[in-house]
């Protein structure tokens, strides 16, 4: 039987995070190649350090002149990324700093292997597992811990770009831990927050006093107590931040990007990759398929995995666990998903309508428990197959 009373922490980090700052050049890179073509691939790798950024992997488009061009035009989206995020630093300037451009075609093997032909549909592009959760904890249907760590850390980028506090700077990263009674959440029991900030001479006291409204905005009422310990900036000065404080890499923030741990992960990362590949489709697509499972009122709580081998279209296995809250067995719903929702890569792409310009956004603060944005973005979010669940069942 599953734990009532405990304590669950999840922590989130800013999109001025050397990982989270790799992780945007290579969405944006995605982005910028499926709005001239929605059946690019890319699988785009970016690394950052002290005023210089490298990006490298593989792309493809069947216009190969327009692939030319749009590799001369690297280098502009990586700073504009960059410049967005607020980094104006002597050791990492969104202007100055040097971009190297390694991206090269993709591998006519995988090409081979994943491309639809007249023999065959459309593969999946690598093998792997793949897993989506949801949980009516939060009316995003999200785990409460990672929500909240996100918030706070969005809020404090909107204060800092609006002007509303000057002295903030990118980097940053929240923590919170929360305390379930009867398994729902109730009461932070503590918080950790390090931002980057403009001046040595500020104290942890300093920062605290500037954050602390902007936490109270986003965290539930009464969930902030007296009881509540405050960890801000513990280790006191935090001026040298973002790729000149530590090295970034696309995909290393796997957890933060999914559901703070509160579910498994099958290890792929999400950004820089176009949706052939199943790591990102299909992860999105087991979340869609959670989030309508639990919307839909069949479960509380639901977790799915997905499987697939490369070249391979249709889904190796479907799992189903739902924590002993389902209104009928797990098998069931196996069954259901399988006939509400076309499971292979192209059926994916077409249903959730992912072939778009659509990632960027993804980068930071999470890839789910957002709202679904009017021109597709999000779309995984979406809650209306809950009544093709409910007659397949």
């Amino acid at each position: 039987m599953a734990r009532k009373e405990y304590i669950f922490t999840s922590e989130s980090v800013s999109e001025g995070h050397p990982d989270k700052v790799c992780d945007r050049i290579s969405d944006a890179i995605l982005d910028a190649l499926l709005a001239e073509e929605p059946e690019a691939r890319v699988a785009c790798e970016t690394f950052a350090t002290t005023n210089r950024v490298v990006i490298g992997g593989e792309v493809g488009l069947r216009d190969q002149d327009k692939l030319h061009r749009y590799m001369e035009a690297i280098p502009d989206i990586a700073r504009e990324c960059i410049r967005d995020i607020g980094y104006e630093q002597d050791k990492f300037h969104w202007n100055t700093c040097e971009v190297t451009n390694l991206l090269h075609e993709q591998s006519a093997h995988i090409a081979k292997g994943v491309n639809a032909s007249n023999e065959k549909a459309e593969g999946a592009g690598d093998q792997g597992i793949m897993f989506g959760f949801a949980t009516n904890e939060t009316p995003e249907l999200m785990p409460a811990p990672i929500l909240y760590s996100h918030a706070v850390l969005r809020r404090l980028a909107e204060a800092r770009k609006s002007g509303e506090e000057p002295t903030l700077r990118p980097d940053a990263k929240s923590q919170i831990s929360l305390r379930y009674e009867d398994g729902k959440p109730v009461e932070v029991t503590s918080i950790v927050l390090s931002t980057q900030h403009a001046d040595e001479g500020q104290t942890s006291a300093d920062i605290r006093a500037i954050v602390e409204p902007y936490i109270r905005e986003v965290i539930p009422e009464g969930w902030l107590t007296e009881a509540t310990e405050w960890w801000v900036n513990p280790t006191g000065t935090f001026v040298i931040g973002g790729p000149d404080g530590d090295a970034g890499l696309t995909g290393r923030k796997i957890i933060v990007d999914t559901y703070g741990g509160a579910a498994p992960h099958g290890g792929g990362a999400f950004s820089g990759k176009d949706p052939t590949k199943v790591d990102r489709s299909a992860a999105y697509a087991a979340r869609y398929l959670a989030k309508n499972v639990v919307a839909a009122g069949l479960a509380e709580k639901c977790l799915i995995q997905l499987s697939y081998a490369i070249g391979i279209a249709k889904p190796l296995s479907i799992y189903v666990d739902t924590a002993g809250t389902a209104e009928v067995p797990p098998e069931q719903i196996e069954k259901a998903i399988a006939r509400a929702m076309d499971l292979t890569p192209q059926g994916i792409r077409t249903h959730l309508e992912l072939n778009k310009p659509i990632y960027e956004r993804t980068a930071a603060y999470g890839h789910f428990g957002r709202a679904p944005d009017d021109d597709g973005g999000f779309s995984w979010e979406r809650t209306d197959l809950g009544d093709a669940l409910k007659a397949a069942l």
